[in-house]
């Protein structure tokens, strides 16, 4: 499988995901597409520098050869994937009630101990 055609069914997963899987319907939302340009901006400095310096190198024969910020356009479908069905399961768990306050826990037996120091 090209990283074309592995980027463009990760989207296709993510959308389905997010309409009837689990019927968050985040692509339906004006918010989602008014924020998402602030993750592109991140995501293209990070694969500029990524690709730009070498570290991470591509096929090009499994790419189409259209780059943005010396990273493949293909970087952006698994990336936009990648959020997708992230903030699909966060919005999904959120509805559920899952952990809805911070509920970390009392922590590491160390903690316990200097917790108990403090108090004497």
């Amino acid at each position: 499988m090209s990283y074309t055609a592995a980027a463009l069914l990760g989207v296709a997963v993510a959308a389905v995901v997010d309409l009837f899987v689990l019927r968050t319907r985040l692509l339906t939302r004006a918010v989602f597409w008014a924020t998402y340009p602030i993750i592109i901006l991140f995501q293209l400095i990070s694969n500029g520098i990524l690709t730009g310096r070498g570290i991470v190198l591509y096929d090009p024969a499994a790419i189409l050869g259209l780059r943005i910020v010396f990273a493949p356009v293909e970087d952006l479908f698994f990336g936009f994937a990648l959020v997708l069905f992230t903030l699909s399961l966060w919005v999904w768990h959120g509805r559920r009630g899952v952990q809805r306050t911070p509920a970390a826990g009392e922590g590491s037996r160390l903690l316990e101990r200097l917790r108990d120091r403090t108090r004497s």
